[in-house]
């Protein structure tokens, strides 16, 4: 009965987010099964969601709801932006555009961000929190398979500079959710809206693998 709010969207998310993560797409590319190229794509459908997410965060600074969890800390377009320039060259916005998954993903942000306040806490959550836990394994990996600089260019989306204890910063996000504002019917939306969130990464995921399928 008293189960953390954050423990009931980790336990109800679960397989949704495993899902996600044991992608035919995501498996190749920490397998270093695909090239270089390929994990730029990756990178520049990130930028779309993030872009979502961080374009929002002003105006909703100070709502009750999704106020708390607007921390510059956690900003990582500017990030994205300099990978982009290191993989793709300083002209890499020219002719990008979001895979169509990728776009109704960032359009589902930018809703909840406009009419849905709680709706965005469940996007931010499984975006961030993925970041700086499984993220870390994307850094690494990235590292060693393409030569990039340890929390260099080209990884710099996976380190949080301003962040010195991830493991603390954690916990500190979950308690927030622990107090989010929101009654229980609220709550239970607010976990199907991160399902649903996984299910988006998902679906990008399963697009970028058609885009690039696992040669012999």
């Amino acid at each position: 009965m008293d189960t953390p709010f954050s423990t009931q969207i980790r336990v109800a998310s679960h397989e949704q987010h495993t899902e996600a993560e044991t992608s035919t797409f995501m498996s190749d590319l920490l397998g270093g099964r695909l090239g270089v190229d390929a994990y730029a794509r990756y990178t520049e459908q990130l930028w779309f969601v993030y872009r979502a997410l961080e374009g929002a965060a002003e105006t909703l600074r100070d709502d009750p709801v999704a106020g708390p969890f607007i921390q510059p800390e956690l900003f990582r377009t500017a990030e994205l932006e300099r990978d982009l320039s290191h993989l793709r060259g300083a002209a890499w916005q020219e002719g990008l555009a979001p895979l169509p998954a990728t776009a109704a993903y960032a359009a589902r942000v930018d809703e909840c961000a406009a009419t849905w306040p709680a709706g965005y806490v469940a996007h931010h959550y499984t975006r961030y929190l993925g970041d700086l836990s499984g993220g870390q394994i994307i850094r690494d990996k990235a590292e060693r398979t393409w030569g990039f600089d340890r929390k260099g260019d080209g990884v710099r989306f996976y380190v949080f500079e301003e962040i010195a204890n991830p493991a603390a910063f954690k916990r500190g996000y979950r308690e927030l959710l622990d107090r989010v504002d929101a009654d229980d019917l609220e709550k239970q939306r607010i976990i199907d809206e991160c399902k649903r969130a996984f299910d988006f990464n998902g679906a990008v995921f399963r697009e970028l693998g058609a885009e690039f399928p696992l040669s012999a």
